[in-house]
């Protein structure tokens, strides 16, 4: 009965997937991703544009508003961290090397004013991880106070012949930046920075190079942090190697010795830093985008589809002098493949469940505004059935896959091979686990919440080039556009592969919106855990 009820699902939202219609999502990146659209930076002037637009298509297609107040929006309390110029320089063995922001090292502060170092010990602490409970002592017996942590990017079983304690090449999140760069700073280090290596962190060095000077973002909890964390950043990979070459340390030989468990941090020589910049924060209120389509039969459970709006606004100007990052690809894709899905929706036969679009900000900030739903939710995350996210793939025109990202999660991504092979496409697993893409997206919000998530998005396997043409597309962009001004809509662009997408998530939660299921976390997945906590409130 359970096998004729999904097949009876998935006929009725056959109609309406066929309606997603890769014209229309090219036509709505051709608007977000315009120059009028500025970038669309959350606190800058895209923002209002941007919102509006999006507001106004699901007015259109037939949605609600599901915002707060019986709006569209949902208010995002953030604070703008801006940064003056960086003076920077290390000095080892007598010689002073001037370090130079954006170059050679990039830096960011939470301390209000100056934050200055003076002479401060350089040391390496190899991958930075501190985790007792698979026997990686991290930083262990290491004094840390008032010096500067050094680390290596990515986990140790990035660069291992065979899979280690960390499960091979999927990089874990205890191996994310900001997980390193907190575990330093509760073990008293002065400041953080990590060794920027191309493959380890999954992009080059003109993403952080070329932002060093943009305005960071913290969610506003409304009281001031008593403890917050000091410089933090980027250093270029020849800068690092010469530190090391001129304390009488290898770079590499270190780097090897890191992988072991056993790794004790290394001063590197007599190597110091100073540095002095001021910090200025700007309190302001970003908002969400939420548009709501009520269920028949059962509208206080939630399918939740969502994408992130924003992309990196405006910049210091290129060679050229454009300084509008338009993120056509990042994330003007995915924000148009979910308005698309909103549309097929509303013009579908209403589902049993309620059906939740948000268009997040913030989320190149640090998925600030998925966080902030997730912890401010406009409709319970006990019956949250689950949530889909529309992050960007390059597009590449039809596939015949789609990219798993982070599998092996939970039992919704037996049900997504299955619809995707219904429409004849097969499920991968993705291309670079080691770039962690599982926790740089907005459903990760979401996934600490209990509530299950499946992230996919259209594969590189393509109709036309088979893998070899995906992957060289994939890696032109990301060396030379992710993040970047060169970011811009292409009028050569074939949207089928969104489309394709969008069809398979369409199809997937209207299977779930007209039906009794309530999808988990397989066993050992630390969300289970929280998932199970909230048992009772989804009882019928």
């Amino acid at each position: 009965m359970i096998r004729l009820a999904l097949l009876a699902a998935l006929a009725l939202a056959a109609p309406a997937a066929a309606q997603i219609s890769a014209e229309r999502i090219k036509a709505d990146v051709q608007t977000l991703a315009s120059d009028d659209f500025a970038g669309r930076g959350p606190g800058q002037i895209g923002e209002e544009k941007t919102i509006k637009f999006l507001a106004a298509q699901f007015g259109k297609a037939g949605l609600a508003p599901g915002g707060e107040k019986g709006g569209w929006f949902q208010d995002v309390r953030l604070i703008r961290y801006d940064r003056g110029p960086v003076t920077a320089a290390a000095s080892v063995g007598g010689t002073t090397i001037p370090l130079v922001a954006g170059k050679d090292i990039t830096a960011a502060s939470r301390i209000l004013g100056e934050t200055r170092l003076t002479d401060a010990p350089l040391v390496f602490v190899g991958y930075g991880i501190a985790a007792p409970e698979i026997g990686w002592t991290g930083f262990a017996g290491a004094n840390l106070k008032g010096k500067v942590a050094v680390f290596l990017s990515n986990d140790p079983d990035f660069e291992a012949a065979t899979p280690g304690p960390f499960g091979g090449r999927t990089l874990v999140y205890a191996g994310r930046f900001g997980a390193k760069a907190e575990a330093a700073f509760n073990a008293g280090a002065a400041a953080v920075l990590v060794v920027h290596e191309t493959a380890a962190a999954s992009y080059p060095w003109s993403q952080v190079g070329n932002g060093d000077s943009l305005p960071t973002f913290g969610l506003d909890s409304g009281t001031p942090d008593a403890n917050p964390a000091g410089l933090r950043g980027w250093l270029h990979r020849d800068t690092a190697v010469e530190l090391f070459e001129r304390a009488g340390l290898d770079f590499e030989a270190l780097s090897v010795a890191a992988r072991d468990g056993g790794f004790v941090p290394t001063p590197i020589g007599s190597a110091t830093l100073s540095a002095s910049f001021s910090t200025t924060a700007t309190p302001l209120v970003s908002r969400n985008v939420v548009a709501l389509l009520k269920g028949t039969k059962h509208p206080d459970e939630t399918i939740v589809y969502g994408a992130h709006w924003d992309a990196n606004g405006l910049a210091d100007p290129d060679a050229t002098g454009d300084r509008i990052r338009n993120g056509a690809v990042d994330n003007a894709t995915g924000t148009a493949t979910l308005v698309e899905i909103a549309r097929a929706f509303a013009a579908a036969p209403k589902p049993d469940r309620s059906i939740l679009f948000i268009a997040y900000t913030a989320e190149e900030k640090g998925l600030l505004g998925a966080e902030w739903y997730a912890a401010h939710p406009l409709r319970p995350l006990e019956t949250t059935v689950a949530a889909f996210n529309l992050d960007p793939h390059v597009v590449l025109g039809p596939t015949r896959n789609l990219d798993l990202i982070g599998g092996g999660r939970t039992p919704l991504e037996d049900d997504l091979r299955r619809v995707a092979q219904a429409q004849g496409l097969r499920v991968d697993e993705e291309t670079i686990p080691e770039a962690g893409w599982y926790f740089r997206s907005d459903h990760f919000a979401f996934a600490k919440k209990g509530v299950p998530t499946v992230y996919f998005r259209a594969g590189r396997d393509l109709v036309t080039g088979g893998l070899a043409a995906g992957d060289a597309g994939a890696t032109a962009y990301n060396e030379a556009r992710y993040h970047q001004t060169t970011d811009e809509f292409d009028p050569a662009w074939d949207f089928t592969g969104a489309a394709q997408e969008g069809r398979v998530a369409y199809a997937l939660g209207a299977e779930l919106a007209n039906s009794r299921r309530w999808p988990g976390w397989n066993d050992g997945v630390e969300y289970k855990a929280v998932r199970d906590r909230s048992a009772a409130a989804r009882r019928d």
